[in-house]
């Protein structure tokens, strides 16, 4: 699904990392750990092409993304790749149905996935009945499972996800780690950033950040 290889990030004579080479899988959760300030959440917008390393590739089916134009990235963003922000990255005056309509894209899911409809996505996060409320009334921890629900709908083939855990109490930590655990094992590749020891050992391998 991807490869990193010998990527490096600098900041004038400051190199955040260097030479990280890994690969995540069709089907495989990574987590990303390391202290605060290692630059997980760069390397994240780095695969994402919301940032660029510093030398090395990020490649996808065997194409550089880091090379891509402009018309080539929104093509990226559409049809491969779902990111779970870590301020949920919303449309806060709109409502919640209206959130999640902005993510529907018939062209094209997963192999052997079948579409998730929008009622369906806010059912299985816990938001039945709610997609006409306003986004700016929602709590933090609801405002995460719509942008949940939102990757849900989309179906994406890589979600990057930053501290998905972070703002949340366990039993909301634990249903957002179930529902990219199930879209893993449905063929998606997920790569998290996390600090939270239990979301790391959920995952199928852990990268160290350093």
């Amino acid at each position: 699904m991807i490869d990193l290889v010998k990527l490096s990030k600098t900041f004038g004579t400051r190199t955040l990392w260097s030479d990280v080479t890994t690969t995540v899988n069709r089907g495989e959760m990574l987590a990303l750990v390391g202290p605060s300030g290692s630059g997980k959440s760069t390397l994240l917008n780095c695969i994402g092409l919301l940032d660029k390393p510093s030398a090395g590739e990020i490649r996808h089916e065997g194409n550089d993304i880091t090379r891509f134009g402009r018309r080539e990235i929104r093509r990226f963003r559409r049809d491969v790749l779902g990111y779970l922000f870590q301020n949920y990255a919303l449309i806060e005056n709109a409502t919640v149905a209206a959130n999640l309509e902005v993510a529907v894209k018939p062209q094209r899911t997963l192999r052997g996935r079948t579409d998730v409809t929008i009622a369906e996505a806010l059912d299985r996060v816990g938001l039945a009945g709610r997609g006409e409320e306003k986004i700016h009334h929602l709590s933090g921890g609801e405002q995460q499972r719509v942008a949940l629900a939102r990757l849900m709908v989309k179906q994406p083939a890589l979600v990057l996800a930053d501290e998905p855990t972070g703002a949340l109490d366990h039993a909301n930590a634990t249903a957002v780690i179930d529902i990219l655990r199930e879209m893993s094992d449905a063929g998606c590749a997920v790569v998290l950033a996390t600090h939270d020891d239990r979301v790391r050992d959920r995952c199928d391998a852990v990268f160290t950040v350093n």
